[in-house]
């Protein structure tokens, strides 16, 4: 069993009075010895996430950037089809630039239809705007000068303005579950980012995995990551997922570390947690993780 790289997601509901607090927030997962901090991304209220502050994830990150070392820094996910590839692409390796490479660009289609009504971009057009974009961004990271012919964008002799600090670009990883997510992984990803998924779901993934890449070999090439719910016992805030969390519904710390191991011997490499969003109870959910679960997995 390979051992287990823990992030933590930062979207939680902070103080307007006092943003600091996300810093201190990232800070502390840095000395505690997570891999990685996430910001996610919806434009408008509503669902789910009426508790939490959509926060734009470039802006968060870039502040987190300035306010750590080295953490990497993942947004999870931003929706591909509200950017432009030229604006993103120049946004991303700008972030890259000033956090020293730590970027790490999750990304997925979206999937609130009034959040790309408030854009103007068709949400049927959503996929394959993705890909659009992606092969975009990733010409432009790539070749200097990059050409591209897309269904929604050309670029002829074009040169990024900002030069890159990851070479190739940031890693991208890829969000969804369809075999078309997967694909998408295939082509443009470092790894296929998948949520909530249980030791079996993900042993079919990379079975999946394989088959589709059967004629390439890239199969050893993308990983899969997961972003997982955990909400420990006595600490405030709802796990907003209709899926089983980490350890179940009254998890103890050795259910959680039995649903990890099984999920590391699985092959999971990385594990973004979503932990409780009251107010205050971030930091102390970081701290009983650190303690009662990362030694015995990491």
């Amino acid at each position: 069993m390979s051992p287990l790289n823990f992030g933590v997601s930062l979207q939680q509901r902070w103080p307007l009075d006092d943003a600091p607090a996300a810093f201190r927030a990232a800070r502390h997962a840095e000395d505690l010895g997570f891999d990685h901090v996430a910001a996610g991304q919806r434009l408008l209220e509503g669902g789910y996430d009426a508790d939490i502050h959509l926060s734009d994830p470039l802006v968060m990150l870039s502040a987190l950037a300035a306010a750590t070392t080295r953490i990497r820094l993942l947004t999870s996910v931003l929706v591909m089809p509200y950017y432009p590839p030229t604006l993103l692409a120049s946004q991303a390796a700008t972030l890259d630039f000033v956090s020293g490479g730590r970027l790490i660009l999750g990304v997925g289609t979206g999937w609130m239809p009034a959040d790309f009504d408030a854009v103007g971009v068709s949400l049927r057009e959503r996929g394959s705007r993705t890909d659009d974009h992606l092969g975009a961004v990733k010409a432009l990271w790539t070749q200097r000068p990059a050409n591209f012919d897309g269904r929604f964008t050309t670029l002829r002799d074009a040169q990024l303005g900002m030069p890159l600090v990851t070479p190739g670009g940031p890693p991208v990883w890829v969000g969804g579950h369809s075999d078309t997510a997967l694909r998408r992984a295939l082509r443009f990803g470092d790894a296929w980012y998948v949520s909530a998924v249980d030791a079996d779901e993900l042993t079919g993934m990379r079975r999946r995995l394989r088959e589709a890449a059967a004629d390439t070999g890239d199969a050893d090439r993308v990983t899969i990551t997961s972003i997982q719910f955990l909400s420990p016992l006595g600490f405030p805030g709802e796990v907003p997922s209709e899926r089983r969390p980490l350890g179940g519904r009254k998890p103890t710390a050795a259910s959680i570390v039995d649903d990890l191991g099984r999920l590391a011997e699985a092959g999971l490499t990385v594990c973004t947690l979503w932990l409780p969003s009251a107010e205050g109870a971030v930091e102390k959910a970081m701290d009983w993780v650190a303690t009662e679960v990362m030694p015995q997995l990491t």
